[in-house]
């Protein structure tokens, strides 16, 4: 009897040794690795070595749910494949000199939470798939080279707490969409060419701690409705073309004290309402 449990102990120990993803999820690993030139990486693979002691790779029941290559030179574009890491809940590729589009595919991505290739040299538009990666948490995008409008998808991430894409090339408005994520405690998308107006429903934010709008072309009157944001900490939308009057609580909120760039490209400080301390005075 104790030769059978042996046995049994030994066939489970080779089983979990032996495991392996699918051949699905290692092309995709792989692909990944020869579209960002992985011979030059600074931590290489041994492609002939099993995927579990592949650097940056975190595999869970065979399956790979997290890629974190940070500071790693990848150079290239990445594959559409990565699609097919359909488990994927993690992936970091945090300053590298990745370029070309964001993959439409990455909307096959259900499990993944957070998303992070800032720092790198993406360029194009981020693609409306990325609204179906519907566990994402965070999306960092900030320092590349986006350009296109902001996809009116991220608005339907309902468990969206950090969406940066600052110093970008991004146009258009802010999706009225954007306005119902009651989730999302950062938005940072200053240094883009942002037009349009910020909406008073700017104030559905409700777990919004840090807003940072500075350096875009948004226009029109600054909502009071901002102050409404309980838990707002940080906010910096100076430098845009805002125009009329502020509350004092508003004014002094703002990092730069409200500076704006009129139509001739002049800097100018908004007046401060005298009698309008507060939204809730602007309401009343």
């Amino acid at each position: 009897m104790k030769s059978i449990f042996t046995y049994v102990a030994v066939l489970l120990v080779s089983t979990s040794v032996f495991a392996e993803i699918s051949s699905t999820e290692k092309n995709a690993l792989i692909k990944l690795y020869k579209a960002t030139k992985g011979s030059n990486w600074t931590n290489k693979w041994d492609l002939k070595s099993p995927t579990t002691s592949w650097y940056g790779v975190e595999i869970k029941n065979d399956k790979v749910i997290g890629i974190k290559l940070m500071n790693n030179n990848l150079v290239g574009e990445l594959p559409t494949e990565i699609g097919d890491l359909t488990s994927l809940e993690v992936l970091n590729l945090f300053r590298n000199d990745i370029s070309g589009v964001l993959p439409e595919s990455i909307g096959n991505l259900k499990s993944l939470t957070k998303l992070n290739v800032a720092f790198n040299k993406v360029t194009g538009a981020l693609p409306e798939t990325i609204g179906n990666a519907i566990q994402l948490k965070s999306i960092e995008m900030h320092m590349n080279r986006l350009t296109g409008v902001l996809p009116v998808s991220i608005g339907t991430l309902t468990s969206l707490e950090t969406l940066s894409l600052f110093n970008n090339e991004i146009e258009g408005s802010i999706p009225m969409s954007y306005y119902q994520l009651k989730s999302l405690k950062v938005l940072l998308l200053n240094s883009n060419r942002l037009t349009g107006k910020l909406e008073k429903e700017v104030s559905n934010l409700s777990s919004l701690e840090t807003l940072s709008l500075f350096e875009n072309r948004i226009e029109g009157q600054v909502p009071f409705d901002l102050e409404k944001l309980q838990n707002l900490k940080e906010m910096n939308i100076s430098y845009n073309m805002f125009n009329g009057f502020v509350s004092r609580n508003l004014a002094k909120l703002d990092t730069l004290n409200m500076t704006m760039v009129n139509e001739q490209g002049v800097a100018t400080t908004l007046k401060v309402s005298i009698d309008k301390n507060s939204a809730f005075a602007a309401d009343e």
